[in-house]
This record gives C-alpha cells, sequence and structure tokens, in this order.
C-alpha cells in the first residue's frame, strides 16, 4: 500500500515536496495550516521609501521577496544600487536571482542564527539593513542586526495566518489520531503551532502519542524542531534544511521502520 504523507506547508509552496513523495511511490495529502497573504502595509511602505538608503537587504523567505515585487513592480529602479543582498535558503535566492536582485549572501546554515554568523565577519556599524518578512517571525535576526551596530528597518510584507476553513485540518488531525497518516512534514514553527490550536484540548494529549509513534514526524529544520521539542513530540530533521532533504530523510526513516 502507499504511504500516505502529509504536508502542512501553504498549498502554493507543496509543489515540490508533492513531487518527492509520490516519487516515492507515495501519496501526498496537501492540508495546509497556515495561509500566507502578501501585505502592503505601513510598515513595508516605509521601507520602500529608503529602498535608496539601503546598505543592506535581507530576504528570509519566498514570500518576503513576492510582496515586494507585487506591490512595487518599480522596485530594483529606486533600490540603491549599492545595496546588498542577503537571503536564507536556495529557494528565496532562486527567486531573488530570477526577479533580477544580485545575491551577496545565502548562509550554509538556512536560519537566522547562519546568517548573524555570516555578519559577523561584516562591519554593520550605522548601516541600513531593510528585513521585510511576517511580524510573526522570531525576533533574533533583527535583535542580532541591532547589536551588531545596524539601522534596522523592519516591514510587515505578508502574514501568516490559520486558514479560515479549517475542516481539512480537523479531518488530518483524526487520521492522525487513526493511525491511518504514515508521516507528516512540517516546514515552520506555526505549521505545527496552528496544527495543535486547532485540534481539541482533549485531543492534544493523544496527538503528541501518535505524532511521535505512529506517525513519523520530520521538520524541515532545529527552529521547527523546538516548536515540537516544546509539545513534547518526537521527531526527526535533515543535516540540509531543505524540502528535497527533509522528504529523502523521511523515506529512509520509514524504509529502516519496514
Amino acid at each position: 500500500m502507499k504511504k500516505k504523507i502529509a504536508i502542512t506547508r501553504p498549498q502554493e509552496r507543496s509543489k515540490a515536496a508533492k513531487e518527492f513523495i509520490e516519487n516515492y511511490g507515495s501519496e501526498a495529502i496537501i492540508v495546509p495550516t497556515l495561509e500566507l497573504k502578501l501585505e502592503n502595509t505601513e510598515s513595508l511602505k516605509n521601507l520602500m521609501e529608503k529602498s535608496n538608503e539601503l546598505d543592506w537587504l535581507i530576504f528570509t523567505s519566498v514570500s518576503s521577496i513576492e510582496s515586494i515585487f507585487e506591490f512595487y513592480p518599480d522596485f530594483l529602479d529606486k533600490l540603491n544600487p549599492e545595496c546588498k543582498i542577503a537571503t536564507i535558503g536556495t529557494k528565496t535566492a532562486e527567486l531573488g536571482i530570477k526577479k533580477g536582485l544580485p545575491i551577496d549572501i545565502i548562509p550554509k546554515d538556512y536560519t537566522a542564527e547562519g546568517l548573524l554568523e555570516e555578519f559577523e565577519r561584516i562591519d554593520l556599524n550605522n548601516k541600513n539593513v531593510g528585513v521585510p518578512r511576517t511580524f510573526s517571525a522570531r525576533t533574533i535576526l533583527p535583535e542580532g542586526l541591532k547589536n551588531m551596530g545596524a539601522n534596522v528597518i523592519l516591514a510587515e510584507s505578508y502574514k501568516s495566518v490559520i486558514p479560515e476553513d479549517t475542516s481539512k485540518i480537523e479531518k488530518l488531525i483524526q487520521c492522525i489520531l487513526d493511525e491511518k497518516i504514515d508521516g507528516i512534514t512540517f516546514t515552520s514553527p506555526l505549521t505545527v503551532s496552528n496544527l495543535f490550536e486547532i485540534a481539541k484540548d482533549e485531543d492534544k494529549d493523544n496527538l503528541v502519542e501518535k505524532l511521535s509513534t505512529t506517525t513519523l514526524t520530520v521538520a524541515i529544520g532545529p527552529i521547527t524542531g523546538n516548536i515540537l521539542n516544546q509539545l513534547g513530540v518526537n521527531h526527526i530533521y535533515p543535516k540540509r534544511y531543505t524540502v528535497k532533504d527533509m522528504i529523502d530523510l523521511m523515506f529512509r526513516e520509514l524504509n529502516n521502520r519496514e
């Protein structure tokens, strides 16, 4: 029988994971536990008004790039030509290059900590650093940049929200409790916390148990893994924090269990 693997990331971000899972002869069940909404907020407008003064611009996700080009298609014409670009993750970098952004830094460790480590070798004192992102993200990046002397301009360029229709998520939770899901992938802390927020209080302990035993739980990296640790869910994550490495690790482990 085909193994059933749940993908909890947004629908528009699930294509690659679905293909990797199907290449293993398994069934990909896409049930987003969050939705991404691009937003042209006041803080993003402020960042764009200062784009010609920026020394660095940091993109932490694909959505942070998409929002700027969605609302400011002439963005590159107004950006300081001396501004350097940093991205977290290869997918973010690939989209940046496609949009015409010259990428100067991609940390080996695809986390805020990894990027801060790269910046330790760069003088950021009194440099203007723009960071468009969701305000629900961790604060370690802007705080770390400020500690290095940077003038950080934070902008909310998109929001991560729980889907209005949670019926599919509720069904997924029941399938996990009924031991009908072989594996599940989480690609951000919110994909985890939203699942548990939707779960009934009386089901949460059982959900932790099933995710720790009968359903193989795989995180994309240690940051997502931390929220699973806090909830008491046993999980694994790959050495490289990419979707492909996450799926490959999942099937190696599933095969070892047989």
